[in-house]
């Protein structure tokens, strides 16, 4: 699909939303065509960190809703269905077991700010601008912002953010907690590659049991927490990346972890 692109670089992934001239606003076919990318990305062992990005000076201004209030032609989709496809996508990247990083610039406002919000971390650039703007469509959150806006900032400032649908500046998302970084326009990239190399270079069975365990801490009890913790431990010391981390301490050098 011409609207998604993906290259690679190494061991580095780097997913683009690809429609400029709209802020990147995403159409039902794009975000099925996103969950299979994710998908597919989330089974490479060649890969083992993802950039998600907009082209051009934007990140995503979420759905594309133009025409939907007047759309006849082509054929009927229950709006039920439709968002099933937002609800697979979202899921597709929360799980992705691999370092997800958002590279924000521009706006990343409604499903496209929880978008970036599914990821791991998330890199702005200081024009970047966020906003759940949904009720100024006439619509409620989704994109996952339900559950990931309280988990992040907190139930108080997720109202604040979801019921006021304020545009938000890049340096105030920092205060408020859902964004790691921010950093100069001409800097973004420099930064963004920095952090995927790091993540890259970790080991990946260990990071993708450690990204599930915190997505699950707000479920979890603190006895699941440390049976899981107990389980993953164990396959851990199974691998032959805890032997490279042992020797490599020992050697006074990086550890090279393969995954296995």
């Amino acid at each position: 699909m011409e609207e998604i692109q993906i290259t690679q670089q190494e061991n580095i992934a780097t997913v683009t939303i690809n429609r400029p001239k709209v802020k990147n606003a995403v159409t039902p076919d794009m975000w099925a065509e996103l969950e299979r990318v994710f998908t597919t990305l989330s089974y490479q062992d060649d890969v083992r960190a993802v950039i998600v990005t907009g082209a051009g000076e934007d990140f995503c201004s979420g759905a594309d809703v133009s025409g939907m209030a007047s759309r006849t032609d082509g054929p009927r989709v229950h709006q039920l269905d439709s968002m099933r496809k937002v609800g697979s996508c979202c899921l597709s990247l929360f799980n992705m077991p691999k370092v997800t990083i958002a590279r924000i610039s521009g706006v990343a406002v409604g499903a496209g700010m929880n978008l970036a919000l599914c990821c791991d971390l998330v890199v702005a650039s200081e024009n970047a601008r966020f906003s759940e703007i949904f009720a100024q469509r006439g619509l409620s959150v989704d994109f996952g912002g339900s559950f990931l806006l309280p988990r992040i900032v907190g139930l108080q400032k997720a109202k604040e953010l979801v019921l006021l649908a304020e545009v938000i500046s890049a340096s105030k998302a920092n205060e408020m907690g859902f964004v790691n970084y921010v950093v100069p326009r001409d800097e973004l990239d420099e930064k963004v590659a920095e952090l995927a190399a790091r993540a890259a270079a970790g080991p990946p069975r260990a990071l993708a049991m450690s990204k599930a365990m915190l997505n699950k801490s707000f479920s979890n009890s603190l006895q699941d927490a440390l049976d899981e913790e107990g389980t993953s431990q164990t396959l851990n010391f199974t691998t032959k990346d805890i032997t490279e981390a042992m020797q490599a301490f020992q050697e006074k050098r990086s550890p090279r972890f393969n995954g296995w």
